[in-house]
Formats: C-alpha cells, structure tokens, sequence
C-alpha cells in the first residue's frame, strides 16, 4: 500500500488494526452482571450504548468465549453498573480472566430480578434481554430497561491506551 498525503499508510483490516484503532478512543467503562446457574457472573465491558429512548434500550458485546457468556446466553436480565474513576481495581477485577469477581473487596447484593447488583457505582440498571445478535466472534445483547438508580456521586472511569483512567479537567 502506499502512503496517502497526511493520513500515513493505510493498513488492511486484521485484528490488530481495530484493537490499535480502538485504543485511541476513550470509552466509558460497565460492568454487566447476571445470575448464571452456578452463580453470579459479570464481566468489564467498554461497548455499552444507549440504543432507544422508547422503550429504554441499551447494548453491549460479549465474546462468545468469555467466561460469563454461557449465563448471558441464558438471562432473562442483566445488571449494568457505570463504573467511578475511583473503581479502577473493580474494573480489572472483572476484565481479569479466572478472577473471584464475586469475592471480597467486591461489595454486592441481590438485586431485583435475581440480578448481581455492585455497591457504590455511578449508576446501575437492571434490564431484561431482548436479542442476541451474532456479530462475529462476540452478540451484540440488546436489552430494555427495567428499573435502575442513575444518583451515584463522582466521575467516570474511562479506558484509553489499554489502561483504565480518569477525565482529566
């Protein structure tokens, strides 16, 4: 390929193009929880998205490999928890992959819908599954609000550059 004038050169797309290209882009980071049949599961997700005002929707990915699909496959709900800049542990807690994320320090409790719900987060919904649409490798999980608590105080927790971070002002 060659270089085109003030953009570089241009690479083909592979995985490693779009993992460099979203590390460049500030996300806000959740963890989604549900209730899995050995337990609760739950994972750091930065692909969550406000999908429709009505009905109340959100979005998110899930790698069909990951620990916590075979319960979201499942749910009929699922917890979605905006994570605080002072919640980066949390985060890898729940990115870490073989982690006790349910253990201590996480601090939770069983909220409605049988769903995980994680104390001291920015805000949280619980949402009822609506679709799972195979996109690739992951689902996108559609799912409308049920209920939630939008009145935690802070800043969000960000992930940029493979690292989580904070706003800075």
């Amino acid at each position: 390929m060659t270089a085109l004038p003030g953009l570089g050169t241009p690479q083909l797309a592979s995985p490693d193009l779009l993992r460099s290209t979203f590390r460049r882009h500030a996300a806000g980071v959740a963890v989604i929880t549900a209730r899995g049949a050995a337990g609760p599961v739950g994972f750091t997700a930065t692909s969550l998205t406000s999908v429709s005002a009505e009905p109340p929707m959100i979005s998110f990915g899930v790698g069909t490999g990951a620990s916590s699909w075979p319960a979201i496959a499942e749910a009929d709900h699922i917890g979605v928890h905006i994570l605080g800049e002072h919640q980066g542990e949390l985060a890898a807690t729940f990115a870490r992959s073989g982690a006790d994320r349910f253990g201590a320090p996480t601090v939770w409790r069983d909220g409605p819908e049988g769903v995980p719900v994680l104390d001291d987060v920015l805000a949280w919904l619980v949402c009822r599954i609506v679709a799972r649409v195979p996109a690739g490798d992951h689902r996108i999980v559609l799912a409308e609000v049920v209920l939630g608590d939008p009145t935690g105080g802070g800043r969000p927790l960000l992930y940029h550059q493979g690292r989580f971070t904070a706003l800075r002002d």
